[in-house]
């Protein structure tokens, strides 16, 4: 496995916990690092939490989608292959509620989402980033190539 999972002011959903470990497994494997002892953490909670952390961590008092909170520098993680204990990679937390809003907002399925959700988060554990023009182009390419091999396409 490649998550823990918690739900904080949800109740728990084992279909959503077979998708997150599906996918994280996903993108583990497409990295190359399926066999690096790391595992995510991944919070699903409501937009008053997730708005709290906005605030709290990155100042922002607003509500949002997702949040990413890596535990190693972009340069660090390709050291991380030879750990003896697993560690966590960092920290991903999603607001279902606005998961479900976008899915009808985007016209696409709830797993579509989430699983996109779940993969930018990822990215962004790994360092990457969508600020620059040209590292967003190279984020959303590995984020489609990722949802494409799991078959988890866009609906038109």
């Amino acid at each position: 496995m490649k998550a823990e999972i918690e739900y904080l002011e949800l109740d728990e959903n084992i279909e959503w916990n077979n998708l997150i470990n599906k996918v994280l497994e996903k993108c583990f494997e497409v990295e190359k690092m399926d066999d690096f002892k790391l595992y995510i953490s991944v919070t699903l909670t409501n937009p008053e939490n997730i708005r709290k952390l906005n605030k709290e961590y990155r100042d922002i008092d607003k509500e949002t989608d997702v949040l990413s909170f890596p535990m190693f520098e972009k340069k660090e993680i390709q050291a991380l292959k030879n750990l003896q204990y697993e560690e966590a990679l960092g920290d991903i937390v999603i607001s279902i509620e606005r998961v479900k809003e976008q899915a009808i907002e985007y016209g696409h399925s709830f797993e579509r989402e989430l699983s996109y959700m779940l993969v930018h988060g990822f990215y962004h554990l790994m360092g990457e980033d969508h600020i620059e023009e040209s590292d967003k182009i190279k984020m959303r390419a590995k984020e489609e190539n990722v949802l494409e091999m799991l078959n988890i396409i866009r609906e038109s």
